[in-house]
């Protein structure tokens, strides 16, 4: 039997253990410690900094995403292992998760998105029910004041001024208006569409993730504790499937125990599936595979998985100097619906100020600086999967979303890669462009070629979301309710990206704090509704 971990490390038993302190744990734990009669801890598997003072100039620097100080080392495959091999998978190893090492890309989603969650048979979480969480999370530096703004949550959001545009993302401004995208003042507004200056979270350089703007007051509650280094190998059970804490991977000795009455997953959309599939919940062949004893067996777990596919057109610079590694990564964007599309809003156009070019893709050396003019295709139908190679939580897990399979996906994907290629002709972009590098129009002259090439190229947006996903009992596939519970056990809840239904269209990271957001406060203020 596994030793319990002692009270001098995690302070006995609690009321709620968080297993994982990313964009939707650390906000768990912020609103549930509230209640200073609920004892409350939160499990990160990466470092923690208490003191902004303290935070690496990795996690510091919002200009650009932190990829190899606070990661997992992960990788994934693209489209297939026929077509392309392995590329890089950044997540965050770190309090705050993802949070703490992204490009700080504040995007909320339609309306549309979370009205279909409702009408999947999730109430909760039609539109008029997360608004408020929206609200509540930001502090909207420009529109707090609008009514579907917020002007005083932990998490700041602005969009930069016209002085603060690099010169290439003020001309791709210009460039989509001149091919006749709108001007759109906020692209957190529920009926924005068009082309806009970003909504960021972060304040100059600082990027605010959650571990800033949750914990850095809440840690300081004695109902609190917040334990770093601490890698969750499984969930525990009683002989009644009834939750009694987590097993922590331990190196050199015994495998310890925290007790808790209510354990909430918050690792993620690519580790939460691997919690639960070492705990027992998951489908039956990967369980019998792995030869872990089932607890419930869970088909979804693992499937379903949704991300955003990205293409580029990538461009040498005529002005080296506006790609520097110094300068923001991303300051604006045009979201809009792909030509014969009837998903409203189902794609946009990031101008990226500079380029990984010659790497493992390209397998060409381009000379001189470069920067992206990227089309992602935000409202996606195809799904993939995520699955475990072994019972070890340290191990890499397969990461299959299979872009490129999806036709109907494809064709409006390479619709907008079409309009960007388009952008880079305008009167206000083409004079910062040297030279198109790719697609090479000397290779891909027709709409069959880069339908082809789509197929072959296409890359992640880094937004995994759905291998968890809530729903109904009449689903088959859901694992869990819509208030996070997991069915078939009790005491078990799940609060991140990975409960969603369908991926909104728009960068998950607001989102995520929004379930984090729901989540917590249905626990601080419902504490029945999750018992046993």
């Amino acid at each position: 039997m596994p030793a319990s971990i002692t009270p001098q490390q995690a302070g006995g038993r609690f009321d709620v253990l968080i297993v994982g302190a990313g964009a939707a744990g650390a906000v768990v734990a912020a609103r549930v410690s509230e209640d200073p009669n609920r004892r409350v801890a939160l499990l990160e598997a990466g470092p923690d900094y208490p003191l902004a003072a303290s935070l690496p100039a990795d996690l510091v620097d919002g200009h650009d995403n932190s990829y190899v100080a606070h990661d997992w080392g992960l990788d994934y495959l693209p489209v297939s292992a026929r077509i392309a091999g392995a590329d890089r998978f950044p997540r965050g190893r770190v309090s705050g998760g993802s949070s703490a090492v992204n490009t700080t890309i504040a995007l909320r989603g339609t309306p549309a998105d979370y009205d279909h969650w409702a009408a999947l048979g999730n109430p909760a979480w039609a539109w008029e029910n997360v608004l408020p969480a929206f609200r509540r999370l930001e502090r909207d530096l420009d529109f707090g004041a609008a009514p579907f703004h917020g002007d005083a949550g932990p998490i700041s959001i602005r969009r930069f001024g016209p002085a603060e545009l690099v010169p290439t993302q003020a001309a791709f401004l210009d460039a989509c208006v001149e091919i006749g995208h709108p001007a759109c003042a906020d692209v957190n507004a529920p009926d924005a569409v068009g082309v806009g200056v970003m909504a960021v979270n972060k304040l100059g350089r600082l990027r605010i993730s959650t571990a800033i703007g949750y914990l850095s007051a809440a840690r300081y509650r004695p109902n609190l504790e917040i334990i770093a280094g601490a890698t969750v190998r499984r969930v525990t059970f009683d002989a009644r499937r009834r939750v009694t804490g987590v097993e922590l991977l331990a190196e050199g000795g015994p495998a310890r125990r925290i007790e808790a009455d209510i354990v909430v997953l918050c690792a993620g959309a690519v580790h939460t599936p691997g919690v639960l599939v070492r705990s027992g919940i998951g489908a039956a062949d990967e369980l019998d595979r792995l030869g872990v004893p089932a607890v419930r067996v869970a088909s979804g777990v693992g499937a379903g998985l949704q991300d955003h596919p990205a293409l580029a057109v990538v461009c040498r610079a005529r002005y080296p100097e506006l790609c520097a590694a110094d300068l923001p990564l991303v300051q604006t964007i045009t979201r809009y619906t792909a030509e014969g599309s009837t998903s409203p809003l189902d794609v946009n156009i990031e101008l990226i100020t500079r380029a990984r070019w010659g790497g493992n893709r390209s397998g060409r050396d381009a000379s001189g600086a470069a920067f992206l003019v990227a089309p992602s295709l935000e409202q996606v139908e195809h799904r993939g999967r995520i699955r475990q190679r072994s019972v070890d939580p340290l191990a890499p897990v397969h990461i299959e979303p299979d872009f490129g399979v999806n036709e109907r996906d494809v064709s409006r994907h390479v619709a907008a890669w079409q309009d960007a290629l388009a952008l880079t002709r305008t009167a206000a972009l083409a004079p910062f462009i040297e030279e198109v590098l790719f697609p090479d129009a000397k290779r891909v002259s027709s709409r069959d070629d880069l339908l082809h090439l789509a197929r072959r190229v296409s890359a992640s947006g880094y937004h995994p979301s759905c291998t968890a996903h809530m729903g109904p009992t009449s689903d088959p596939d859901a694992v869990v309710d819509q208030y996070g519970r997991c069915y078939g056990v009790e005491g078990l809840v799940i609060a991140d990206a990975s409960i969603m239904p369908s991926v909104p269209r728009a960068n998950t990271n607001l989102t995520s704090i929004m379930i984090g957001e729901m989540v917590g406060e249905w626990l601080r203020q419902d504490a029945d509704r999750y018992r046993p």
